[in-house]
């Protein structure tokens, strides 16, 4: 029987040598980093105290004024992606003030907003010709390329959570921008138009279904949390969530905005969840009440307006304190249910 002869091995050193030349490389030395078992994220979990970090959002009104800003905010940058400009690996997060008197004048760009209304009353946001008035716990949408300014008209501050898919957008390499050509746009429609057409039960007879964005774009918090008060009696508690409800655009029944998911959840008084992991890293607000996320073993104390971070994958368990707390979020879990990649995984 003739022996197998041995192949000759190409020197490893001069064969990359000329892969590079070619703008090539071998795939065996990435592949594991490439097609992971599990996701593998740079992103860490966070916390932000809101009193921590409000004096530093009043100072940056001190600073610049919102016209010259275009949009004064303080960005929220994950500790383990510093410089990027990303609460998460695909979503952008900041805090956004509007002193009394300004407007944030009027532009329109390709990424989608979320705002969440942290604190004060009575400032607005006009989007494509409507205004809303602007109250703590109101979820605000601004649908990709909607001309949209803001603007406050009371006596105090006003400051909200802002959210944007710009790092999923940049991935496309899909950013288009265009300023107004007057600071306010011109209103075409009177307040509360929106939620009065397509957010009361009712349709325009005629109404084409099939809209990316909700037409909906602004969510009260008096609405939302007299649902959850209602629901909280009838429903079975989620051992992981509590009670947790999505935004929806009405017109479909699919998420609010076709790139993030938002949600908000009740968690009952003394209420300690059980282990959950899912693959889109979720930002969460506190709205009302206390408690602590338990997040991979670190644990993390959260009280009204404090914002923190759940990584992709990692293991999260939330607890309540003494009353009952409220919490928003949103995560690109919309995003990774359009291209079939969502998962979770719960503990019993």
């Amino acid at each position: 029987m003739n022996e197998a002869i041995p192949a000759t091995r190409v020197d490893d050193d001069e064969f990359r040598t000329r892969l590079r030349s070619l703008d090539m490389a071998p795939l065996w030395d990435v592949m594991a980093t490439l097609v992971s078992r599990e996701p593998r994220t740079p992103c860490v979990p966070a916390l932000w105290r809101y009193d921590a970090v409000r004096p530093l959002v009043m100072e940056a009104g001190e600073v610049i004024t919102a016209k010259e800003a275009e949009r004064r905010v303080l960005v929220l940058e994950n500790p383990g992606m510093p410089g990027m400009s990303r609460i998460t690996r695909s979503l952008y997060a900041g805090l956004q003030l509007i002193l009394p008197g300004e407007v944030a004048p009027s532009h329109r760009h390709s990424q989608t907003a979320l705002r969440f209304v942290i604190e004060g009353n009575g400032a607005y946001t006009a989007v494509d010709g409507e205004r809303t008035m602007m109250q703590p716990g109101d979820f605000v949408t601004t649908p990709h390329w909607t001309w949209h300014d803001h603007g406050n008209e009371s006596s105090e501050p006003m400051i909200w959570l802002d959210g944007l898919d710009i790092p999923i957008v940049s991935l496309f390499d899909a950013s288009f921008a265009e300023p107004g050509e007057r600071e306010e746009q011109q209103l075409s429609r009177p307040i509360g138009d929106a939620l009065a057409r397509y957010g009361s039960g009712l349709l325009p007879v005629d109404q084409e279904p099939g809209a990316l964005s909700s037409p909906v774009f602004n969510y009260p918090y008096l609405r939302t949390r007299e649902a959850l008060d209602a629901l909280c009696r009838a429903s079975e508690w989620d051992p992981c969530h509590g009670l947790r409800m999505k935004y929806v655009n009405p017109l479909t029944g699919d998420h609010a905005l076709p790139t993030m998911a938002t949600f908000m959840q009740l968690l009952p008084a003394g209420f300690s969840g059980t282990g959950y992991r899912s693959s889109d890293a979720t930002v969460y607000a506190c709205v009302e009440g206390t408690g602590e996320t338990e997040i991979d073993g670190q644990r993390f104390r959260w009280g009204p307006r404090d914002i923190f971070i759940v990584p992709s994958w990692m293991r999260s368990v939330h607890r309540a304190g003494g009353e009952d707390a409220v919490l928003f979020s949103f995560s690109d879990r919309a995003a990774q249910e359009r291209l079939g990649l969502w998962r979770e995984a719960r503990e019993s």
